[in-house]
Parts: C-alpha cells; sequence; structure tokens
C-alpha cells in the first residue's frame, strides 16, 4: 500500500555517456537536495553500463532515500519510467531527467496544493526551457492559463490536447493509481509518447493542474537527446512520419494497452 501524501522521483537513465552527464546529473539531484520540503525517495532506473553503474553506485545522495533499479529489459524512456512506478512506495511520483532540475520550491509547493486539490490527478510545473548552455528557450506548459487555449483556466483538457501537442510530462506529480489505471507510459508511441499519455489520462477523466510561477528546468535538445537525434538526422523523422506519430497519439488514447504500430511511408 502507498504512502499517503508522499512523492516518488523517477529518475530513466538510458546511458552515461551523454555530453555534459556527470555535470547534467549533479545538478539534477541538487535540485532535489536543495528542495524546501523533499521528495520521500528517488528511484533511479538505469542501464548497465559500468561508467554509469560506477557512477551511480559511488554519488553521493545526501539527504535523499535513493533506489537503485538496474533495468536491462528494451530501456528506453517509457519503460524506465513505467518500472520506476512500480516500485515506488508513494502515492504520488514526478519525473525528473538526468539533464533537468527542480525548482526548489517545486515540492513545497506541490504538497500545498495536493492537500486543497483533492480531486487532482496530475499537477503540472511551468516549464523553463533552456538549451544546452542553460540559455533561456522558451516555457512549455503555461499554455493552460491562455483563454484561447483552454476552456477551464489551469486545466489541461482533451479538448484542448485534440489541438495543441506542446505539453511536458517531465517534473509533473502525478498518482501512481491513476498512471497504473490509465495503462502507464507506451513505448509503442515514438516521440509523441508523452502527448499520448496525456491523451489517455483525460480520456480516462483525469484531472490535470499547471501549477503558477513555480518551474522545471528542461533541457531542451541537448545533443545526443532523442529530440536532438530526429532533429539533426541522426534518427530519421519527415513532416509526414512526425504527423504520422501525432494522430497516431490520438487514436491509441483510447486502449489502455500497447498495440503493434509501424509507420510505413507512403509512396508518391
Amino acid at each position: 500500500m502507498e504512502n499517503k501524501n508522499t512523492i516518488s522521483v523517477i529518475l530513466p537513465i538510458k546511458s552515461g555517456k551523454a555530453i555534459g552527464f556527470e555535470d547534467f546529473f549533479s545538478r539534477a539531484i541538487q535540485s532535489m537536495q536543495h528542495q524546501h520540503k523533499n521528495a520521500d525517495e528517488l528511484i533511479i532506473v538505469h542501464g548497465d553500463e559500468p561508467f554509469l553503474t560506477n557512477h551511480l553506485n559511488t554519488y553521493d545522495f545526501s539527504g535523499l532515500t535513493v533506489v537503485l533499479e538496474s533495468w536491462t529489459e528494451d530501456p528506453n524512456f517509457a519503460n524506465q519510467v513505467n518500472r520506476g512506478v512500480e516500485l515506488a512506495k508513494s502515492e504520488w511520483c514526478s519525473i525528473l531527467e538526468f539533464d533537468d532540475e527542480y525548482s526548489n520550491i517545486w515540492f513545497k509547493n506541490a504538497h500545498k496544493y495536493m492537500s486543497i486539490y483533492k480531486d487532482i490527478d496530475a499537477f503540472l510545473p511551468i516549464v523553463v526551457d533552456v538549451d544546452d548552455k542553460l540559455v533561456f528557450a522558451g516555457f512549455t506548459n503555461e499554455a493552460t492559463f491562455a483563454a484561447n487555449i483552454s476552456s477551464d483556466m489551469g486545466y489541461l483538457t482533451n479538448e484542448t490536447l485534440q489541438t495543441f501537442q506542446n505539453f511536458q510530462t517531465s517534473g509533473m506529480v502525478f498518482k501512481k493509481e491513476m498512471y497504473e489505471r490509465v495503462g502507464k507510459m507506451k513505448s509503442n508511441i515514438k516521440l509523441t509518447f508523452g502527448y499520448e499519455l496525456f491523451l489517455r489520462m483525460t480520456h480516462n477523466s483525469a484531472k490535470i493542474l499547471t501549477i503558477p510561477k513555480i518551474g522545471y528546468k528542461h533541457m531542451n535538445l541537448r545533443e545526443g537527446s532523442i529530440f536532438w537525434n530526429y532533429k539533426n538526422g541522426v534518427n530519421s523523422m519527415d513532416s509526414e512520419e512526425a504527423r504520422f506519430w501525432i494522430e497516431s497519439a490520438k487514436k491509441e488514447c483510447f486502449f489502455t494497452t500497447q498495440r503493434d504500430i509501424n509507420y510505413e511511408p507512403q509512396n508518391v
């Protein structure tokens, strides 16, 4: 049984070979260590590279309760997050990427909102997007406060998601029970897996609220990241395939289990 009003942070790491990994990782962990009210446990689901394993086993996680879980079964982001949620002992979970950072008041304020808005299933932070030099690049999730986008100010609805896709799962605090009930993340959805999860959550009546004025720093287009690889041609995806995955997300949100999905280029 999960502990009530507690938060487990899930940190998935596929590889420690990313450029600047050690510095980015230290910033992410320090953002947890410097919280006004900390999370109750940090679950790191990681690949089995010797360097990465040794780095995690010798890192100074002072002040944090840490669970290290080696995960080699198709170690992609979605599967690692799902495994972390399975291990979580808390009622609530949050996703932290190794190159991102929490605002130091994020959990303190999340707890305040959790105690007041008891019918909410997930809280989103205002995400501050930065490039790999930590230069500001924009905001994400703030659109829920725009009258022309969200019909219910601050809430992310299924109607909004049918038109707008730019919402971020990392940094959000969500109920473990809800996440498991709606089917978790789907690794069969390329690139738009977070968007599909939001669609499925709202389709299943989950209530999602953005918390204003506190943030989560997200590394946008870091060299070697999944989105950087697609943008720079390391992983090929043209506009036709990108549209395919957006439409696939809209179709798959009605199903709580994964199905086979394959993109086949149209012959012109």
